[in-house]
């Protein structure tokens, strides 16, 4: 086995575009879940609006790049509201019931036939990043190894990164970002001392849900698609995977967390990879080892919460939800 050739392309997931919008949308699930004590089981799906409100604006209408970015963060706000209104004011197990009936929805909206102009269907839509890299400042040629369209995406996504949990960690320090922690710990404490708690709630959800649509982008621009069967339910839980590793009040736990997990994937399947090239394993093809790496990250996140529910950066007085 090449393990130098297999600890480089695991390195290089460390600051990937794919790795940077994981950490975004397990960021927004930090709103969520992990500072609000929103369960939200549908950030694939504001993920999809974010992806599918810029490409759709794009191809369709032609707006330039920073139109078609503000009109995907709107369209993330106002499936919040849609997702929050009806459920807000009821017990936490009805917002779940509803964000993961309510991503599977937008998927299966966005491969109907009917809307295949549009949407694309199951095809999806490409060649809409043409925008984006015209801003690319850097001219042709090497950068750490990378042409000058990847190190931009990189620069880009892990910039926004950065930006969102600088704005993420003030918030939280403020004073509105602890009245969002008492609603996590005990809502009808918060409520008592006359706040407004389905008000604050909904913040957090368009918020978290903002970032969610900006990983969506992020997730998108470096494929130059976007595909409807990118955004499955399964998704949900890989973020939730980063978020649980990294820990769930903290600022910097998912994005250590996105590391984490993609870095892990691509070691075992690297490993697994080349066992079966080389014949020491011959009991497995190609494609059942891309499904055992999911077990093998499964069974680890099981052991960690065991061992360590908190994950890496996390306290465990975090924990202790109402």
């Amino acid at each position: 086995m090449d393990f130098g050739f297999i600890f480089s392309s695991a390195a290089s997931e460390l600051f990937s575009p794919t790795t940077a919008a994981y950490a975004l949308a397990a960021l927004g699930l930090a709103v969520h879940f992990g500072y609000s004590g929103l369960l939200n089981f549908g950030q694939a799906g504001f993920m999809a609006v974010g992806a599918y409100g810029f490409a759709i604006s794009t191809l369709t209408f032609g707006v330039p790049f920073f139109v078609g970015l503000v009109i995907a963060v709107i369209c993330s706000a106002i499936f919040a509201m849609l997702l929050g209104i009806p459920t807000l004011r009821l017990r936490a197990d009805y917002l779940a019931i509803v964000t993961i009936a309510a991503a599977e929805i937008v998927r299966y909206i966005v491969t109907t036939n009917q809307l295949t102009a549009v949407t694309g269907s199951a095809n999806g839509l490409a060649a809409f990043e043409g925008g984006f890299y015209a801003m690319n400042p850097f001219p042709a040629g090497s950068y750490m190894g990378m042409n000058n369209r990847d190190f931009f995406i990189r620069i880009v996504g892990w910039g926004l990164v950065i930006i969102c949990c600088t704005l993420v960690w003030l918030l939280m320090r403020s004073p509105w970002g602890r009245v969002l922690k008492g609603i996590r710990e005990d809502e009808n404490a918060v409520r008592s001392l006359g706040k407004n708690v389905y008000a604050y709630k909904m913040q957090a959800l368009i918020i978290g849900g903002v970032l969610g649509a900006l990983a969506g982008m992020i997730f998108t621009l470096p494929r130059g698609a976007v595909q409807p069967a990118n955004y499955g339910t399964e998704l949900t839980f890989f973020l939730y995977t980063c978020l649980l590793l990294g820990g769930l009040g903290t600022v910097l736990g998912p994005v250590i967390g996105a590391m984490i997990f993609w870095v892990v994937l691509s070691l075992t399947q690297g490993i697994l990879y080349g066992l079966i090239e080389s014949g020491a394993v011959t009991w497995l093809n190609t494609v059942q080892a891309g499904q055992l790496r999911y077990i093998l990250v499964g069974v680890a996140l099981m052991l960690l919460m065991i061992f360590r529910p908190q994950g890496v950066f996390g306290n465990k007085k975090e924990l202790a939800f109402a």
